[in-house]
C-alpha cells in the first residue's frame, strides 16, 4: 500500500481510517437489513442436507421433502450448459460486424469451457431454489512478460497465483502494449449467498454498491496488500476465523476475510476485512463496464415491490412439511409395535410348564403332550393363549399414510409440480391429453426457467464486454482460429502493385498483371482488417447498435442440435438452387433478386454464416454477369466473310502440307481475295434485291 492511512484514487485522497469506518457501518447495516432472510436459508440449507441439531432416532425419520422437490426442479429449471450467440442485431451486409461477431462468440464459448460454467450455473441453480437467491462475480485476469525496452520483470504487475474476486480485475493495465501481454482470460467465480450483500434498495438499479466476501490466507494478503496490511491487521486476528458451521469454520480456519466493495454513486472499489477499522485499499474501478457492477443482477426467486429480499419457496410449504415429518415419526413408531405378542398363563399348577415349553421359539415339536386335560379345557383351551391386538395399529398406520399422501399432494399443487413434471402418467391418455397436461403442468416454474436463462445471458453479455474491452487483437484471433489481415498488410500489397505498374511505365512498358496469390491468401485479403475489427468492439455505443448477445436454450438438452442447424441449411440452400436456376434460365432479370433472396435466408441461420461472405462474393458475380449488356450481333455479310475465310484457312493448311510453304501462302493469299471478292457480291446482291411487301 502507498501509506497506511491514505490512498490516491480517481485524483484525490482517501482516507483510509474514514473509508474503513464508513464501509463497516455500511456493511452492518446490509448485515442487519438480510439478517433474517440469512438466519432462514441458514435452516433451510441444514434441512436440505439432513444437519439437524436432534441426533435421535425418532428425529432422524423425515420425510425428504425439500430434498424430493429440489431433485425434480433441478434438471427442469436448467439442465444444459449455455452457448453464447453473437449476431449482427440486424441481419443485412455488414462484413465487419459479422467477422466481429464471430470473433466475439469463438472466444466466448472458448471462455465458458475454461470456466467451467456448467458447475459455476449448477451451483446457483441450487442456491436459487433453496435461497431464492444466486450470483457471480467476473473478473479479468491477464499474465505479463518483460518488455525489451527496458521494463524489468518487477515494473510489470505479477497477477499469477492471486486469489480470487480481490486480485482478478486488473483493467488498469489494459494500456499496456499487447507485447508484454501472454495470456489473457475472463473468470467466473460462484459467489455463495452468504458472502453477497448490496445495499437496501427496492428495485435493483436503485442499488448504489454491491460486495462479495473473499477468504484469504496470510500471504495471499501480502501478496495483494503488501506487509503493511497484516502489521494493520493483528488485531483482528481473532475474528478472522468466521462460519455458520463447524465445517465453515474448519475451511475457513487461518483466513481472513476480505470484502471486495463496488461503489457506483461514488465510483470507487474498496478493499476492507471484516471488523478492521482501516481499509486495504481504495481505487479506481478495475473495469470500466456499461452496468458498473461486475456481477449481473442476482439470480432471484419470489420477492415484492418492496424490498430486494427473497422469500425462499420452502417457507410456502414448510407447516406442511412438519406435519409430513409428525406423521412419518408415528408410522415408523407405529410400525415398531407390529409384532406377534403372546400372553400365556406361567407358574399355575401343572398346565403352564407344558404351555411355556411350547411357546419357547427352539422348539419345534408340532404335538405338545398336556398333562391334566380336564383342568386346560375348563380354563378355555385356546383362549389360555392370548394375542395382542395389532388389526387396530395397522388401521392407524394406514390412517396416517392417507394422511401423509393428502399432505404430499398439497405440497405439489403449492410448488406446481404436476404429475407429468414428476413423469407420472396414465396408459389411458391420449397423446394429446398428456400433451396438454405437459404444456400447463410446467406453466408454474417458466418463470424460474426464464429467470436463470436471463441470468445466464447477463453472465455471457457481461463477459463478452470484458473480451471486447480489454483483449488484445492477437489474442482475440488465437483463441478464435480466425487469422484477419491488418490495415498495414492489405496497405503493403497496394504499395507493391502500385510500384510495379510504376516502373513498368518508366520503362515504356505496360503494366504488369498482378502476381497470383493462393486462393487462402485471396480469401484472406477479401476479408475485413482486424483494426476495423477491434475499432468495432471497442466502441460501446457502435458495438450495442450492431452486435447482439444472447445464449440458446438452457433447458432441453440437444446434443444434435448444430448437425440438425447445418442439415436444415444445406436443405435450404439445394432447394433454393434447384428453383432459382430454372427461372433464372428464363428471365436473368430477376438473378439479383434471388441473389438477394438467398442472402437473407442465410443469415436466418447460425450455421450460414460461415459460408455468408462465400454466398455474397458468387451472388456479385452472378448479378453482374446477368446486368452486363451483351454485344450486338454482327451483320450477315460479314459472318459470311468470317465463314469463307476459315474455309479458305483451313483449305490452306492442308494445301501447305502438300506443296510447300511458299506455293501454300501464294495460293492462301489468292483465294482469300477471292472469297472475299465472293462474299462481297453476295452481300451486294442481297441488298440490290427488293423485299417483298408485307400488307
Amino acid at each position: 500500500m502507498e501509506d497506511e492511512t491514505t490512498a490516491l484514487a480517481d485524483g484525490q485522497q482517501w482516507d483510509l481510517a474514514k473509508v474503513g469506518a464508513r464501509w463497516q457501518q455500511e456493511l452492518e447495516r446490509a448485515q442487519r437489513y438480510f439478517k433474517s432472510w440469512h438466519d432462514r436459508c441458514v435452516k433451510i440449507e441444514k434441512i436440505y442436507l439432513d444437519q439437524q441439531s436432534d441426533q435421535t432416532n425418532a428425529a432422524k425419520r423425515r420425510f425428504p421433502m425439500l430434498w424430493a422437490n429440489t431433485s425434480v426442479l433441478q434438471p427442469a429449471v436448467y439442465a444444459r450448459v449455455p452457448q453464447p450467440v453473437v449476431e449482427r442485431r440486424f441481419k443485412d451486409a455488414q462484413p465487419v460486424a459479422r467477422m466481429a461477431s464471430e470473433l466475439v462468440e469463438r472466444n466466448l464459448a472458448y471462455m465458458g469451457d475454461e470456466a467451467d460454467i456448467d458447475s459455476i450455473m449448477r451451483a446457483v441453480r441450487d442456491d436459487f431454489l433453496l435461497c431464492a437467491r444466486g450470483t457471480v462475480w467476473l473478473r479479468y485476469e491477464a499474465d505479463f512478460e518483460p518488455l525489451d525496452m527496458g521494463v524489468q520483470p518487477s515494473d510489470a504487475p505479477a497477477k499469477e497465483g492471486l486469489p480470487e474476486g480481490l486480485l482478478g480485475g486488473m483493467g488498469e493495465d489494459r494500456g499496456a502494449p499487447p507485447e508484454a501481454i501472454s495470456d489473457e482470460r475472463v473468470c467466473i467465480d460462484y459467489v455463495h449467498w452468504s458472502d453477497f450483500l448490496h445495499s437496501p434498495a427496492r428495485r435493483w438499479k436503485d442499488v448504489t454498491w454491491v460486495a462479495r466476501r473473499v477468504p484469504m490466507t496470510d500471504e495471499e494478503m501480502e501478496k495483494r496488500f503488501g506487509p503493511d496490511a497484516m502489521t494493520s491487521l493483528q488485531a483482528q486476528a481473532a475474528g478472522s476465523n468466521k462460519g455458520t458451521t463447524q465445517t465453515e469454520r474448519a475451511e475457513n480456519e487461518g483466513k481472513t476475510h476480505v470484502w471486495e466493495i463496488w461503489c457506483k454513486s461514488e465510483n470507487y472499489t474498496v478493499w476492507i476485512a471484516d471488523g478492521a477499522p482501516v481499509a486495504l485499499e481504495v481505487s479506481e474501478p478495475p473495469l470500466d463496464l456499461t452496468h458498473f457492477w461486475p456481477c449481473p443482477r442476482p439470480a432471484y426467486g419470489t420477492m415484492s415491490t418492496s424490498s430486494l429480499i427473497p422469500v425462499p419457496d420452502y417457507v410456502y410449504y414448510q407447516q406442511q412439511c412438519d406435519e409430513i415429518d409428525l406423521l412419518t415419526k408415528r408410522v415408523n413408531k407405529l410400525t415398531d409395535q407390529l409384532r406377534l405378542k403372546v400372553f400365556y398363563p406361567s407358574g399355575d399348577g401343572a398346565i403352564s410348564p407344558a404351555i411355556e415349553k411350547a411357546m419357547r421359539p427352539e422348539n419345534d415339536t408340532v404335538m405338545v403332550p398336556i398333562p391334566e386335560w380336564a383342568a386346560f379345557t375348563d380354563k378355555g383351551g385356546s383362549r389360555a393363549i392370548v394375542t395382542l391386538p395389532i388389526d387396530e395399529v395397522q388401521n392407524v398406520i394406514i390412517a396416517c399414510i392417507q394422511a401423509r399422501k393428502q399432505l404430499i399432494e398439497d405440497v405439489y399443487q403449492i410448488t406446481g409440480i404436476s404429475d407429468i413434471v414428476r413423469g407420472d402418467t396414465q396408459a389411458s391418455e391420449t397423446a394429446t391429453a398428456q400433451r396438454i397436461k405437459s404444456q400447463w403442468g410446467s406453466i408454474r416454474i417458466r418463470d424460474r426457467q426464464s429467470e436463470l436463462a436471463r441470468f445466464a445471458r447477463d453472465i455471457i453479455r457481461l463477459a463478452g464486454e470484458i473480451i471486447c474491452d480489454q483483449f488484445q487483437p492477437e489474442t482475440l484471433m488465437l483463441v478464435s482460429g480466425i487469422k484477419l489481415p491488418t490495415m498495414a498488410d492489405k496497405q503493403q500489397m497496394q504499395m507493391a502493385a502500385q510500384q510495379a505498374a510504376a516502373r513498368a511505365e518508366q520503362m515504356g512498358q505496360p503494366a504488369p498483371p498482378p502476381p497470383e496469390m493462393p486462393p487462402q491468401l485471396q480469401q484472406m485479403m477479401q476479408q475485413p482488417t482486424i483494426d476495423e475489427v477491434v475499432q468495432l468492439l471497442r466502441n460501446d455505443s457502435i458495438r450495442g447498435f450492431q452486435i447482439d448477445i444472447e445464449t440458446d436454450s438452457t433447458i432441453e438438452p440437444d446434443e444434435d442440435a448444430e448437425k440438425q442447424r447445418r442439415m436444415e441449411f444445406v436443405q435450404m440452400i439445394g432447394g433454393f438452387l434447384q428453383q432459382a436456376g430454372a427461372m433464372a434460365q428464363q428471365n436473368p432479370m430477376l438473378v439479383p433478386v434471388m441473389v438477394e433472396t438467398l442472402l437473407f435466408a442465410a443469415r436466418g441461420f447460425r450455421a450460414g454464416r460461415q459460408l455468408e461472405s462465400t454466398l455474397e462474393q458468387v451472388g456479385a458475380q452472378l448479378s453482374e454477369a446477368a446486368t452486363a449488356p451483351k454485344p450486338p450481333p454482327e451483320p450477315p455479310a460479314e459472318q459470311m466473310i468470317k465463314l469463307k475465310t476459315a474455309q479458305v484457312k483451313a483449305g490452306a493448311e492442308r494445301r501447305k502440307a502438300e506443296l510447300g510453304v511458299a506455293q501454300a501462302e501464294i495460293e492462301h493469299r489468292a483465294m482469300v481475295e477471292q472469297a472475299r471478292g465472293e462474299a462481297a457480291a453476295q452481300a451486294l446482291q442481297q441488298f440490290l434485291v427488293p423485299q417483298p411487301a408485307y400488307q
